[in-house]
């Protein structure tokens, strides 16, 4: 049986999780430390946001990058496949903006 290719899927499984799209939407403006990067996505545990990253960097649209100093200094930033995602993800910010004035 063939399978039958659908874009739609394979961008959701990159970035179809809850907290995927608020990492990256947050990474649009620049690189941004591990810390203020997770206080920036309300409610994301510990273990989330470092599960979210991690997928997101392997899948090659977030880069990490650590600093080799004490206390321990982490960058993470869009690579150019996160950033091709900057239309999709000002859209559906633009789109909850519109709608959260009907709510």
């Amino acid at each position: 049986m063939n399978k039958i290719y659908c874009p739609l899927n394979y961008t959701m499984k990159l970035i179809g999780t809850k907290w995927k799209p608020l990492v990256l939407f947050h990474l649009l403006e620049g690189p941004v430390r591990s810390g203020k990067l997770q206080n920036k996505v309300p409610h994301i545990s510990n273990k989330m946001f470092t599960q979210t990253v991690r997928e997101l960097e392997k899948d090659n649209l977030i880069t990490r990058k650590v600093y080799p100093v004490v206390p321990p200094k982490v960058e993470y930033e869009l690579t150019e496949k996160g950033k091709s995602l900057e239309s999709i993800l000002k859209s559906l910010d633009s789109w909850g903006k519109e709608m959260s004035a009907f709510s």
